[in-house]
């Protein structure tokens, strides 16, 4: 096979065979756009999710166990079982804060000094919540830089004070710190819907609620991998400890954003394989391409045919130009693709990944959108008869 004359035979209608690489290309653009930003966006939302502490177990009381509570002991039981690296009780509460005047909701957290190893909680300005808080009940918070913006308009607001509804009534508390959690690329995109967040000691929010148990125990694992036992040696060591049965719920969150990224994947392939709708339509116009070209050269098949080139040498011939047209708009489709999906991340500041199994799938149905629709014409100038082609 000729790979010059197959290039010479593609670009003798110039226009012709431009505007067919053209639909090709969109089809692909569209197949690798889709799968590109589905990645991005499942790899976010994947590492959003881990930040937000979703890599570890959540123990709280069944719904018909209205009478058990988590308390101090059951930290202590959960942090006894082979496995289990860290325990933080977690106490939480939807209500508001006053603010130089301005009223906003939040979402209050009361949390321990191992808040930073379970979420991702980093203070960007002043400190975190530590023992010491705690141990005196201190009426200290650290608020996330989203609720700064909303009060201050900026986002160092240290030593300001706030009023927290707890309890019944306004608490006066101290702002020690300004932090970025796991939260905050939602928060910010979402900063009209979602409340700002508030972490205090949980200390304090047993004092200022009036009581002595926690909502939920945070769990973290050594060993992720071996979440199945631990999580029924903690069901487990919490009913023998409390004499009771099937009373505690442990979630593996892990395995919930598993279940989220299969779902993610699942649309990323829906949505792709519908952009490669366009893809197949193209199709059509790879086919009267391909009959156009074999009309045109009539006289050059019946010439061919007549100094002994076989019908397969002739058939082969079409179909490579029909493949190879194809692969050339694939190629600017992908390149375009990609280089659209880059200039996205860059300017959105996320980072750039790429679905290889789609773009090699691209590649492919590409390939096979030529021989599909190359293959009668194809076929059609390999079944002409030399002497009518050369009266042509």
């Amino acid at each position: 096979m000729n790979i010059s004359a197959t290039f010479i035979n593609i670009f003798r209608s110039k226009t012709r065979s431009l505007l067919t690489m053209a639909g090709i290309a969109v089809g692909v653009f569209s197949v690798v756009l889709v799968s590109t930003v589905g990645t991005v966006g499942t790899q976010q939302v994947s590492a959003t999710l881990v930040t937000m502490g979703v890599d570890t177990l959540l123990v709280q009381a069944a719904d018909n166990s209205v009478s058990v509570k988590l308390t101090d002991d059951d930290v202590s039981t959960v942090r006894r079982v082979d496995g289990v690296d860290d325990v933080m009780p977690l106490m939480a509460s939807m209500t508001e804060a006053k603010m130089i005047g301005r009223r906003l909701d939040c979402y209050v957290w009361g949390v321990d000094k191992s808040a930073d190893r379970l979420i991702s909680l980093e203070a960007k300005y002043g400190r975190l919540i530590n023992n010491s808080d705690s141990a005196a009940g201190l009426k200290v918070c650290v608020i996330d830089e989203q609720f700064a913006q909303k009060s201050y308009g900026r986002s160092n607001i240290v030593g300001k004070k706030l009023s927290l509804f707890l309890g019944g009534r306004y608490h006066e508390f101290e702002i020690i710190g300004v932090a970025e959690s796991g939260l905050s690329s939602l928060q910010g995109m979402l900063s009209n819907i979602m409340p700002g967040f508030m972490y205090i000691p949980i200390e304090t929010m047993q004092q200022l609620c009036g009581r002595t148990t926690y909502d939920k125990l945070a769990v973290k694992l050594t060993d992720m991998d071996t979440d199945i036992p631990v999580v029924e040696a903690v069901k487990t060591a919490l009913n023998q400890t409390n004499g009771t049965t099937d009373a505690y719920i442990v979630n593996n969150l892990l395995s919930q954003k598993g279940q989220l990224e299969d779902i993610l994947g699942i649309v990323t392939t829906a949505l792709s394989l519908v952009a490669g709708i366009s893809l197949a339509v193209s199709g059509i116009s790879v086919m009267t391409t391909m009959l156009m070209s074999v009309s045109e050269q009539t006289r050059e098949i019946g010439i061919k045919k007549s100094i002994g080139a076989t019908s397969a040498v002739i058939c082969v011939e079409f179909l490579s130009e029909s493949v190879l047209l194809t692969m050339l708009g694939s190629i600017a489709g992908i390149s375009a693709g990609l280089l659209l999906s880059w200039l996205g991340c860059l300017i959105a500041g996320l980072p750039f990944s790429v679905n290889v199994t789609f773009i090699i799938a691209a590649a492919v149905a590409s390939g096979a959108v030529g021989a599909l629709f190359g293959a009668y014409p194809a076929y059609k100038a390999a079944s002409m008869n030399p002497v009518e082609a050369l009266r042509m």
